[in-house]
C-alpha cells in the first residue's frame, strides 16, 4: 500500500498545486477584473491602490504560475509571504485565531504555498517538462562532443 501511495505522490502533489494555483488566481481576477462576485462581495480594486491591488497581482499571476507549474517555488515562496503579510497586517489584529478574524483563507493559502515552495510542482507540470528537455538537450550535447573528440 504504501508504494502505491509513495509512487502516486508527484501527481497528488501535482493536482494539489493545480487546485490550489486556480484558487488563488481567481482570488486575484475577483479583485482586479470583477469577475467571480468581485472583490469584497462586488467590483475592483482600484489599480495602484497598496495593499490590495499589489495582492491581487501577485494572487493573479502567482496562482497562474503555480497552477501551470512554471517557476513553481519561486511564484509559491511570493505567493506565501503575501498570505503571510495579509494575516498578520489585515486579519490578525482583529483577533488571535484565523476563525475569529477571518483569515483562514490567508493562513491555509500561506501554509499550502510554503509546503510547495519545498515539494516542486509535482506531476503535471511545466517545471518538470522543461527540466526533462534541458537534460534531454545536454545528453545530447555530451554525446555530441564525445563522437566528436574520438573522431
Amino acid at each position: 500500500m504504501t508504494g502505491r501511495l509513495d509512487r502516486a505522490q508527484p501527481y497528488a502533489i501535482g493536482m494539489f498545486r493545480i487546485v490550489v494555483g486556480l484558487l488563488f488566481a481567481c482570488h486575484g481576477a475577483a479583485s482586479l477584473f470583477g469577475v467571480l462576485g468581485g472583490a469584497h462581495g462586488g467590483g475592483t480594486i482600484p489599480a495602484g491602490t497598496w495593499p490590495g491591488w499589489y495582492a491581487a497581482v501577485i494572487q493573479l499571476v502567482g496562482g497562474g504560475l503555480v497552477m501551470i507549474g512554471l517557476g513553481t517555488r519561486a511564484a509559491a515562496f511570493v505567493s506565501s509571504g503575501s498570505m503571510a503579510y495579509a494575516y498578520f497586517k489585515v486579519h490578525q489584529p482583529e483577533a488571535l485565531w484565523p476563525l475569529q478574524n477571518s483569515g483562514e483563507a490567508s493562513a491555509m493559502f500561506c501554509w499550502a504555498f510554503l509546503l510547495l515552495v519545498f515539494t516542486g510542482s509535482g506531476a503535471l507540470g511545466l517545471d518538470r517538462l522543461l527540466a526533462s528537455r534541458s537534460r534531454d538537450t545536454g545528453a545530447r550535447q555530451r554525446t555530441r562532443k564525445t563522437a566528436t573528440a574520438s573522431a
